[in-house]
């Protein structure tokens, strides 16, 4: 299973880059850069925190796929 990520959408729609994401929720702009590009699966609060930031749902940003 691969995840597949719509953060960099969500960010575009905020105009808010890498940098400010990683720094509202509290981790590096490389743990971002890792996420967007499906290298790395967040942890569920990681993945709570980001949905808050873009107020949507974790299943909006993030899904599997086979």
């Amino acid at each position: 299973m691969a995840l597949v990520t719509n953060m960099r959408e969500h960010r575009a729609k905020c105009n808010m880059t890498q940098d400010e994401l990683a720094s509202l929720v509290g981790v590096r702009r490389e743990t971002i850069v890792n996420l967007e590009n499906g290298r790395y699966n967040p942890s569920l609060k990681l993945a709570m925190d980001i949905a808050k930031v873009f107020s949507c749902t974790v299943d909006e940003l993030f899904r599997f796929t086979d």
